[in-house]
């Protein structure tokens, strides 16, 4: 079994719609907050000193999402993350929400490891490499990517 890195949050009131339902954009920027996350907490690989100091970061290269049921103001979401793919300059993650037992999305997110400055890509560092792999699914996971 492969490490899952795992962030609890609770739904905010910034994250809605007058309805008190987690306006869909919101996601992406959950999305994005748990990567960082698990960039930092699980690779040991921070997005600060990643780009602040050696002048690289992780742009997302594609993101594909699928919804499956909404989220509510005051719900915690359990946000699971995984490696589908660890590249030369590339990372693909699977991206799992739920509330309790309830899938609220899925999502297949490629990050590249880039030069600021150029635009680039770049490999990845050996140290990040190594803890990513950690995290990779393995070859015969029947887990499906946005079903």
């Amino acid at each position: 079994m492969n490490d899952v890195f795992t962030i609890r949050r609770q739904v905010e009131f910034n994250h809605c719609d007058p309805a008190g339902i987690v306006f869909y954009p919101r996601y992406f920027e959950m999305i994005s907050s748990a990567t960082e996350r698990f960039f930092s907490d699980a690779l040991d690989f921070s997005w600060a000193t990643m780009g602040l100091v050696d002048g690289f970061g992780t742009p997302m290269g594609n993101i594909e999402t699928r919804f499956y049921a909404p989220s509510r103001l005051e719900d915690w979401l359990t946000i699971s993350i995984t490696a589908k793919r660890v590249g030369t300059s590339s990372l693909t993650l699977q991206i799992e929400c739920h509330c309790e037992d309830e899938r609220r999305f899925a999502c297949k997110a490629t990050l590249v490891h880039a030069n600021i400055q150029t635009g680039t890509s770049h490999p990845w560092p050996d140290a990040p490499r190594a803890a990513m792999t950690r995290y990779l699914l393995s070859v015969n996971s029947n887990q499906e990517d946005l079903s």
